[in-house]
């Protein structure tokens, strides 16, 4: 049976890259590549801004990690070159029943581990248990909220093996869900439902996945020559000719390099060293025109976290939240500073991700000017911040990850905050991206700027970030309302769309009117690539590239 969807997706939550990404290069940036066209053997070389902070399953939390896992895993579902799900460890769609909870899956016999070991049901049951576990500490469990039991698991109170899958049989899985979820079958294909091999998580310990030698992959590709989560700069995604798809993998080996800085990103792709690299700011507003060049939104919005976790702290005060936010010149920021596609948020929810399931408007359109810039607004709130903390001046920190683009922004937000607020002194904290998550996570900031990439393609993805105790909710922020509202959206408005559409727009708008987080801008990505590099797939909302279609063209 077919379940009613809550949302579409529209068409930009998947870009087909196959044909456009990529141009003319300059004569030494095509030599890069290397290959025998379409038939495989080609090497694509990639460069990343940030190391992989981990290449567990259970423990990713990151578009840098989610992107590898991608790669080199494979889960029921494959989002296809359009962004739909697809049967990938599945050999078909699943079964629904009528009322939505429960899904039957028949799992493909041709499956295989790296190790030549078969992928079978308990695989899946495994992974699923040991993410949602309270003893693995995952930040992702949430995620597993409709699944029969999860929450119950992950806060203690019940054993993992009362998940809602089982095994029937070595190939057919069973799913119990508590509640109608919309977006379930694009659940079925993301890193964090991914099947885990229990021999060889058990036979490595504390040690599985702390290289790539400590665990097995079912997917396009394997992880060779990855040392360590955090630190390791340079690591290899070589052909799996284990996986069950393998004729249609064309390229042999990804090479991924670690590069923080724009300009020599820009260097290594002119010197033929790399095939696609990262622009932003000035280098990105440069290479605009270069027939290489391409900008690619994603399904992100960048947003500022105010540690509210003490009792004392003064982002307690709404006030002084809302004078932060109309302070950021958001505008000048994406044009001035960034240059890369990016574009100003309106709110929490990104724009062109889903849409009114009755008139089909844009979820970020219909919603408003949430925020915007106006430095009148923000003296205004500054000086009731004041009066109400009874001081006269601020210092804070705003920490960021420590790569170009990110230690730009925060230093443009510096200026804009101190221009317009006055007796406020921010000072910019760059980290390297695993130290800026730790200290997120344990909340150890002032603020920071991160931001949440769509893990699927609705505004459930973010609104279910700020309930109070949800990991993700860095700050802490509490609303009593906007809980509430996001309860009924996945509770008792979950059959009804426009009820549920309506319960998320309500969410956004208290958000926004208590300042929660403030929403900075939706972010896009510059890229140059190598014009022999064709079919990479990017997903706008899940893990943002998959490159099992990837070919260097003669």
């Amino acid at each position: 049976m077919k379940k009613k969807w809550a949302f579409s997706v529209v068409a930009l939550s998947g870009l087909v890259l196959a044909g456009c990404y990529g141009g003319s290069a300059n004569t030494k940036s095509s030599n890069s590549a290397s290959g025998n066209s379409t038939d495989g053997g080609g090497v694509f070389n990639l460069v990343v801004p940030q190391e992989m902070p981990t290449a567990d399953l259970s423990l990713a939390t990151d578009t840098i990690s989610f992107t590898a896992l991608n790669n080199v895993y494979e889960g029921i579902y494959r989002l296809d070159k359009d962004s739909k799900p697809q049967p990938a460890g599945a050999s078909e769609l699943a079964e629904v029943s009528e009322d939505g909870l429960t899904y039957k899956i028949k799992l493909r016999e041709d499956a295989k581990w790296s190790n030549g070991d078969p992928v079978v049901a308990a695989d899946y049951v495994y992974g699923w248990q040991r993410t949602v576990d309270a003893a693995t500490a995952s930040e992702y469990a949430y995620l597993f909220a409709p699944v029969a039991n999860a929450e119950e698991i992950t806060a203690g109170k019940k054993d993992k093996s009362e998940l809602g899958i089982k095994a029937v049989g070595d190939h057919e899985l069973e799913i119990t869900l508590t509640k109608q979820t919309p977006y379930f079958q694009y659940l079925l294909a993301f890193p964090s439902f991914f099947p885990q091999k229990q021999s060889v998580v058990e036979e490595n310990g504390d040690a599985y996945a702390s290289a790539s030698d400590k665990a097995v992959y079912n997917g396009p590709f394997t992880l060779t020559d990855f040392d360590g989560p955090g630190t390791d700069t340079e690591w290899s995604y070589k052909k799996n000719d284990n996986y069950w798809d393998k004729d249609a993998v064309k390229l042999s080996e990804i090479k991924v390099s670690v590069v923080k800085e724009s300009s020599t990103a820009l260097n290594l792709f002119k010197d033929g060293q790399a095939d696609d690299v990262i622009l932003s700011g000035e280098l990105a507003q440069q290479n605009a025109n270069d027939p290489a060049y391409t900008s690619v939104k994603e399904a992100r919005t960048s947003y500022i976290e105010l540690n509210q976790r003490e009792a004392d702290s003064p982002f307690k005060n709404v006030n002084l939240r809302k004078a932060i936010s109309y302070s950021i010149n958001r505008d000048a920021l994406v044009k001035q500073v960034l240059g890369d596609g990016s574009v100003v948020s309106t709110g929490l929810i990104p724009a062109d991700m889903s849409k009114n399931p009755e008139t089909n408007e844009d979820f970020a359109k219909e919603a408003g000017k949430l925020v915007s810039y106006d430095k009148d607004k923000a003296k205004e709130y500054w000086e009731k911040a004041k009066k109400e903390l009874g001081i006269d001046s601020l210092e804070f920190n705003l920490m960021a990850s420590d790569d170009d683009a990110s230690k730009k922004v925060i230093e443009y937000i510096q200026n804009s905050i101190q221009e317009n607020l006055d007796g406020v002194k921010v000072k910019p904290t760059p980290v390297p991206f695993s130290v800026r998550l730790d200290r997120s996570s344990s909340g150890d900031f002032d603020t920071v700027l991160g931001g949440w990439a769509a893990d699927y393609a609705d505004p459930s993805s973010f609104t279910d970030l700020f309930v109070a105790g949800n990991s993700y909710n860095r700050g802490q922020w509490s609303n009593a309302d906007y809980d509430k509202v996001v309860d009924d959206s996945g509770n008792k408005d979950a059959g009804d769309e426009q009820a549920r559409w309506a319960d998320l727009q309500e969410a956004t708008k208290i958000m926004a009117d208590d300042m929660g987080v403030i929403p900075v801008y939706q972010k896009a990505e510059g890229h140059l690539v190598n014009e022999k590099i064709k079919g990479i797939v990017h997903h706008a909302a899940g893990a943002s590239w998959d490159y099992k279609w990837t070919y260097v063209e003669e």
